[in-house]
């Protein structure tokens, strides 16, 4: 009953159109766009739109007329948005004809404003180019129409600005179910009969029915005040491959744009921190864009920037040579400590294939003090059991290591159902209310978004979301350990049992790795004989040309090129 209340109230202001669409796979001109002539879609059994593998396009078209009311919820003054999720290498959103929005594999959901401000009886033309990926199906996953009050408004209760709508209130009954079902069941049923308190037939007047839900609210305040206790510690971040289905030049200018994204939200978010690794990555910017790099140097010093991974790239580190992991670190480290004033204590690799047991006498002989990866969350059959543990290599020597939040939808936004279920079961598994949280968009770049920012900033006022801020990672991690009791011990490897076999698909890469390295060893060597046999005065020439040849192999072992 708890669960359809909240449904009926969420569909006052949201509607599926998924199968609304239609489709041509011919290419258009928009002067001359007539969706009579197009076909209606087909959705699998998942809901899904799909097409054929191969890089082939799906055209997809709809038209939206704003009516008066949605299941008798008048819509007039509510923003509107389209929330869409794809599966697609390239994506193109128009709105009436222009270019809205455009995405990928990666940055592959939107909530897409169709309006600011609707009134009944307006056309909105929606048209979708969607490109299938090379090695595999096109899917159009989701479509929504989400009216909503402006993020900016206040929540306050107050029946006159009227910040909520229903939709946002249904968010909000969701969260509280969801704690109570897990920390304090018996009182479901007095939630149960307050939400019962719903008055359906006001639903036609706006004023009404909101003062309505705002006495709803306030009857249910005391009863959830313990979600207000928890926090969310969040980092702005975007996982950027050096290279996958994608080349180099492509990475470096993903990456100028990310991080110009990144320092312009600053300016509009100044709360907005955000963390990143890959030295390379910086090097090749400081080199290339010296305004770009000057800003990204300011943003670190104000705190409002995290130097993350002190590895040269996040690199594969199960095939790699132990001397391979100790260059990683040796000259990603110099190189913050070089251009930042510091090294960072926090290694990073959210996406590699597994973690070989003696990595944390490595990491924690480098400066690294902690170590956070996310990718156990993709284990197949072997749901790894530690959120936050000491991880223990051969020697004994113990590294903290934390388990970063899962990536459920593609992108992890600021979604607050999402949140608070990580934040549910962080709990549950640590005991802990602080949570952390990593908005952006990741793979191919990207970072966070106004739109995640601006949805951030309205649940911060929401009585029945948890407390939030902007934290750099050290910061978290440091509180954390100081606060969990019984640190659990993990002694083995880290591994992920998803990617079986992917090591060899390509033997002839393993060979050019190993092969590289050796030569890499051998060439140092016989310098270093030399310099002291014959006592030659270009070693530091001879130790430039080495660190070159060292840092072109140490690029090559990112994880996914």
């Amino acid at each position: 009953m708890i669960i359809e209340t909240i449904d009926q109230l969420r569909k006052l202001t949201q509607s599926d159109v998924q199968g609304n669409w239609v489709s041509t796979s011919e290419e258009i001109s928009f002067d001359e766009i007539n969706l009579d002539l197009w076909k209606p879609v087909e959705l699998n059994d998942k809901g899904y739109i799909i097409w054929t593998a191969g890089s082939q396009v799906k055209w997809l078209g709809q038209k939206f007329i704003i009516p008066h009311h949605l299941n008798d919820y008048p819509l007039s003054g509510l923003s509107l948005r389209l929330a869409l999720v794809w599966w697609a290498k390239d994506a193109q959103i128009f709105v009436n004809n222009v270019l809205v929005q455009q995405g990928d594999l990666f940055d592959s959901s939107a909530r897409i404003l169709l309006k600011s401000s609707v009134e009944p009886g307006e056309e909105i033309l929606v048209i979708l180019r969607l490109v299938s990926p090379g090695h595999d199906l096109g899917a159009l996953m989701k479509s929504k129409l989400i009216y909503e009050k402006n993020a900016n408004l206040n929540i306050e209760n107050n029946a006159n600005n009227l910040g909520i709508d229903p939709g946002f209130v249904a968010d909000e009954l969701t969260i509280i179910y969801n704690y109570f079902t897990a920390f304090e069941p018996k009182k479901i049923e007095d939630f149960n009969q307050i939400i019962n308190q719903i008055n359906w037939d006001l639903a036609s007047n706006t004023k009404q029915f909101n003062q309505n839900l705002i006495r709803l609210r306030k009857t249910l305040k005391p009863l959830s005040n313990k979600i207000k206790q928890g926090f969310f510690n969040l980092l702005g971040h975007a996982h950027l491959d050096m290279a996958w289905l994608w080349t180099v030049d492509e990475t470096w200018e993903i990456g100028q744009r990310t991080f110009s994204s990144v320092i312009n939200l600053q300016k509009d978010f100044p709360e907005l921190i955000f963390g990143h690794t890959s030295p390379v990555l910086y090097a090749w910017i400081e080199k290339h864009n010296s305004e770009l790099f000057n800003n990204i140097k300011k943003a670190y010093k104000t705190g409002k920037w995290e130097i993350l991974g002190g590895m040269w790239v996040e690199p594969e580190v199960n095939l790699v040579s132990g001397e391979s992991l100790v260059r990683q670190l040796l000259y990603g480290q110099k190189y913050f400590q070089e251009k930042f004033g510091n090294i960072t204590e926090v290694a990073w690799l959210p996406d590699s294939f597994g973690f070989c047991w003696q990595l944390p006498q490595i990491l924690q002989q480098s400066g690294i003090k902690y170590f956070v990866t996310g990718k156990l969350h993709w284990n197949a059959t072997f749901k790894f059991a530690h959120g936050f543990f000491r991880w223990e290599s051969p020697d004994g020597t113990q590294l903290l290591t934390f388990i970063s939040p899962p990536n459920v939808e593609g992108v992890m936004d600021t979604n607050p159902i999402i949140m608070t279920n990580y934040a549910i079961e962080w709990q549950q598994q640590t005991g802990l209310k602080d949570a952390f949280w990593l908005p952006g968009v990741g793979d191919h770049g990207g970072g966070p978004s106004r739109d995640m920012l601006e949805v951030q900033n309205r649940w911060q006022k929401s009585p029945f979301f948890p407390q939030s801020k902007f934290s750099k990672a050290i910061d978290y991690l440091n509180n954390i350990a100081d606060k969990i009791q019984n640190i659990p011990t993990w002694k083995d490897e880290l591994y992920l049992d998803l990617h079986r076999g992917c090591y060899t698909t390509h033997g002839d890469q393993k060979w050019f790795n190993r092969r590289s390295e050796d030569l890499l060893y051998k060439a140092e060597l016989w310098s270093s004989i030399a310099t002291i046999i014959l006592e030659k005065k270009d070693s530091l020439k001879n130790k430039k040309l080495l660190e070159k040849a060292w840092k072109k192999v140490l690029f090559n072992q990112f994880h996914d090129i």
